[in-house]
């Protein structure tokens, strides 16, 4: 099996995060519109709730020792509940950044051309974020790329 170093990870990444962003501006430039602009913003802010949650939970000592949390009586635990309505945020976040452009469509704003490019440009733009998510936090042993 062959390994892949953090450099070509990266770059690949990054080649999808640019394609994701042609996309985007080519439905703006190409059809004489900015509504799909409002598309890359919803994506950006897509992955923060999750990249908290990650934050938070790696901070935080008492829980990643004990791995039981905060529990009480009722088993009300703050920081799973926290960790799901990041969950669900980033979820409304990601849906609202798909149906965006088909709303934009349906009430004829973009034209179909824009719709399409404006769609994959932000499925590219979020799988870049959450790929780079996921792809960083995995520690490898004898990886002595940088």
């Amino acid at each position: 099996m062959m390994k892949s170093s953090s450099l070509s990870i990266l770059f690949l990444l990054s080649l999808i995060l640019a394609l994701g962003f042609l996309n985007i501006v080519l439905s703006c430039a190409l059809y004489n519109t900015y509504y799909p602009l409002y598309v890359i913003l919803v994506f950006l802010i897509a992955p923060i709730p999750n990249s908290l949650t990650t934050c938070i939970l790696q901070s935080n000592s008492y829980y990643n020792n004990n791995n039981m949390g905060y529990s009480d009586i009722d088993d009300y635990d703050p920081i799973l509940t926290f960790q799901s309505l990041m969950k669900f945020l980033t979820g409304m976040l990601v849906s609202s950044g798909t149906f965006l452009p088909i709303v934009f469509w349906r009430c004829e704003l973009i034209p179909t051309g824009s719709f399409l490019l404006s769609l994959t440009g932000g499925f590219l733009v979020y799988l870049s974020f959450a790929l780079f998510g996921m792809g960083f936090t995995l520690k490898e042993e004898n990886d002595y790329d940088f």
